[in-house]
């Protein structure tokens, strides 16, 4: 593709308020070199570092990030246990980095089912970076959009019950209020690597009118030009949201 090329220095006109990506190709990316899965997700956390970056640089406001999924945890132990370490020496070698460039910190989920350590790095980050304005970082941890839903489905049933609210008042901008996102814009657009086509139970609501890009490149190669790629195909789609053009 002619755009594929460009840089961060010539973006297109029309970019994505908030990016969400499903990080998919480690293991894959580590068995075809030889090396221990563990491998894979460091390349990964690289990654997550080159975007994270790029995103800022370019002015989008979020970036989601799914990081750990609910089915993760039935991964073997050893694998579940790297993969929380790995987040916790990120979490403190890019804290200074957020801090520096307004990133604030985010995360959705059943976090109370993190490690202890882990959940204490990841609160405190998120303390230290509460001020910051200029982009939403947010990595779903222990995440699962059916999870997510049902949990917003509880505590409308629970202010029902207290006469908070009636079911009359219950439209879809209710809904969108009791879930992990709501104070986040509309993701625009999501991007999957390693060339699986499925969202795997994330952000089932949220992507109800967002723009899918799915590429087989494996997450530890996807990069900078490889997330432009991906920003110039989302600026070529023709967004009606169910409209039809005049």
């Amino acid at each position: 593709m002619g755009d594929s090329c460009s840089t961060l220095e010539s973006p297109p006109e029309v970019l994505p308020r908030h990016v969400a990506i499903i990080m998919d190709g480690n293991g894959r990316w580590a068995k075809a070199r030889g090396l221990p899965r563990v491998r894979g997700h460091e390349e990964g956390a690289e990654s997550v570092r080159v975007v994270v970056r790029a995103c800022r640089k370019l002015g989008i406001e979020a970036l989601t990030l799914y990081a750990f999924s609910e089915e993760n945890w039935a991964r073997p132990k050893a694998e579940v246990s790297a993969l929380w370490q790995l987040l916790g020496r990120f979490l403190e070698k890019e804290r200074a980095e957020m801090l520096d460039n307004g990133i604030r910190l985010n995360a959705i989920g059943s976090l109370e089912r993190l490690p202890e350590a882990t959940r204490r790095q990841l609160e405190q980050t998120m303390a230290a970076t509460a001020h910051c304005t200029d982009m939403v970082l947010t990595l779903a941890l222990s995440y699962g959009g059916r999870q997510e839903i049902t949990r917003a489905a509880r505590k409308l049933c629970e202010d029902v019950a207290a006469g908070r609210l009636s079911p009359s008042e219950i439209t879809p901008e209710v809904v969108a209020s009791r879930l992990y996102t709501a104070d986040l814009p509309e993701v625009d657009l999501l991007i999957r690597t390693s060339g699986e086509q499925r969202i795997s139970n994330f952000l089932l609501w949220q992507l109800a009118y967002t723009e899918l890009y799915f590429t087989p490149t494996l997450w530890p190669d996807f990069r900078e030009p490889q997330l432009m790629e991906a920003l110039w195909d989302f600026s070529r789609r023709d967004r009606r949201f169910g409209r039809v053009e005049e």
